[in-house]
């Protein structure tokens, strides 16, 4: 993909992916022990997710990694995982263990809210993956952008 093979993708983000599945799976295992949402909140995948996204941006150049379209895989991996959790711990809902992943004020801004957690899932898999890749490699390429001029070497007179 783009002149890399998956591993060296999973390779490159293993720290950060390994930090947002504890992340989220704490979250959820919190959640699913009785904790209130509004302790659980603190937890954050979109946090991690976000600190993840700046330090791509820039490790990718400072690291020899590639270039902007080595980013979009990157964020695509991401975004699955972080769905997939997201997804399972509405699945779990479901299937009638109550979780922060299906309360209603943690589902999405109150237009998208839908009282029908299948489309709840249903969105998390598909507008919940593609706009959230392209907006994290929005971000990371202008990060990239930066860390290029600003990492520029003086030109040998």
């Amino acid at each position: 993909m783009f002149g890399k093979r998956v591993s060296e993708y999973l390779g490159f983000q293993k720290v950060w992916l390994a930090l947002i599945a504890a992340v989220g799976l704490a979250r959820l295992g919190l959640s699913l022990a009785g904790l209130p949402d509004r302790t659980v909140t603190f937890l954050s995948m979109t946090v991690v997710g976000w600190a993840a996204i700046l330090y791509y941006g820039a490790a990718v150049h400072a690291k020899g990694f590639g270039s902007y379209k080595q980013l979009l895989p990157l964020m695509l991996f991401q975004v699955v995982l972080v769905q997939a959790i997201a997804v399972t711990g509405i699945l779990l809902a479901i299937a009638g263990f109550p979780n922060i992943y299906a309360a209603p004020e943690y589902s999405g801004p109150p237009f998208a809210r839908s009282p029908n957690q299948w489309n709840h899932a249903l969105a998390h898999l598909t507008i919940g993956i593609v706009a959230p890749v392209l907006l994290g490699w929005g971000v990371a390429s202008l990060v990239l952008l930066i860390t290029k001029r600003v990492a520029r070497r003086p030109a040998v007179a």
